[in-house]
């Protein structure tokens, strides 16, 4: 009996000395990893699905596995959003790139899109059928609704004069953006300016038969716009580069994720907003995906970089309606040195 404990005594000793070489290994292991690294992060507006594969990166640990603690916040427009990027309040943002245009010709801050979203802008006018538009030129003789902040009207003299539209027929009632799917709904005005993944779908909505709407994408007319994209101080760029190409990494990572599974990237996106609609939110983010995000350019090139050609044209296009004091080239708008090879950009 004696002999049979003491050997029972020395195994679970031995047991013991393990575990806590083990514990003391996994201690050290703990103590020497490098902490995760705080991102503060503005949203240029209120929070729809189009933002969901930021909130899926985060939710599945794809910015955890970059040892990246993300906090988001919204700004009251692509303005605010480069103002706080610029004053280092915040590190990165997401905006619309022709507003960093713009923004780039008035502010010494060298603010750089490091990550396009948005392949395609989202600027359409959203007109009704009934009111006899079908085509951007049937715009001749009509009334559209158009709100003080909206940023599709900065390229519409360019898409005027390459479609041959006379600017001087279109009449063009300023209205507040709170009203703007109203006062088409209740036949107050033909058509309104916005954003296609927006207005189209809020109408539709709001009861207006989808037949009877038509969405006239910038896109389709000649805009070589691109659309939202992710900026970053150039401080923090500078000083924590590896930060930035993880933080592109774990948001491609995000949109896989999103584009494998719609459904749970919606029900992620309406969580995050006040009496969200997953039904509503799902099928934003599907007309998103289709219309701005796996573009033929994408398809062919990987997510998140430009064509530089194509850049320069969107800032001719944009020049005429703006006088750049200097006119930038596509390098001063976009770094893609953050980028992961185009295998790891790829979407199937």
């Amino acid at each position: 009996m004696f002999e049979f404990t003491a050997i029972a005594f020395r195994g679970l000793l031995a047991a013991a000395i393990s575990l806590a070489a083990l514990t003391a290994r996994d201690v050290s292991a703990t103590e020497t990893a490098p902490p995760s690294i705080a991102i503060h992060f503005t949203f240029d507006r209120p929070i729809d699905a189009s933002m969901a594969p930021f909130f899926l990166a985060a939710k599945d640990g794809s910015f955890g596995a970059e040892r990246l603690n993300v906090s988001f916040s919204s700004a009251a427009g692509s303005p605010e959003a480069l103002a706080r990027v610029a004053k280092g309040d915040s590190d990165l943002a997401l905006v619309d790139i022709n507003e960093l245009i713009r923004f780039r010709d008035k502010d010494a801050t060298p603010v750089k899109a490091v990550f396009v979203l948005f392949n395609r802008a989202p600027y359409a006018i959203v007109a009704r059928r009934s009111r006899g538009i079908h085509l951007l030129p049937d715009l001749d003789g009509k009334t559209v609704g158009v709100a003080d902040s909206d940023l599709s009207m900065r390229l519409w003299p360019a898409l005027a004069q390459q479609n041959g539209i006379d600017t001087a027929h279109v009449k063009f009632h300023k209205i507040s953006a709170a009203v703007r799917e109203p006062i088409l709904s209740a036949g107050q005005v033909d058509a309104v300016a916005g954003f296609s993944y927006l207005s189209a779908v809020n109408l539709r909505d709001r009861g207006v038969p989808g037949g009877d709407l038509v969405a006239l994408r910038y896109a389709d007319y000649g805009c070589e716009a691109y659309g939202f994209a992710v900026v970053v101080n150039p401080a923090f760029a500078a000083a924590k580069p590896e930060t930035v190409k993880g933080f592109v990494r774990a948001l491609i990572a995000g949109i896989s994720a999103t584009v494998k599974d719609p459904a749970r990237a919606a029900v992620e996106a309406a969580s995050r907003i006040d009496d969200g609609d997953r039904d509503l939110e799902l099928e934003r983010l599907r007309t998103v995906l289709a219309d701005n995000i796996l573009t033929d350019e994408v398809r062919r090139n990987g997510l998140g970089g430009i064509d530089p050609a194509r850049m320069d044209r969107a800032i001719d296009q944009i020049g005429q309606d703006f006088k750049f004091r200097k006119r930038p080239v596509a390098g001063d708008i976009f770094d893609g040195g953050f980028l992961p090879p185009v295998a790891g950009r790829l979407i199937n």
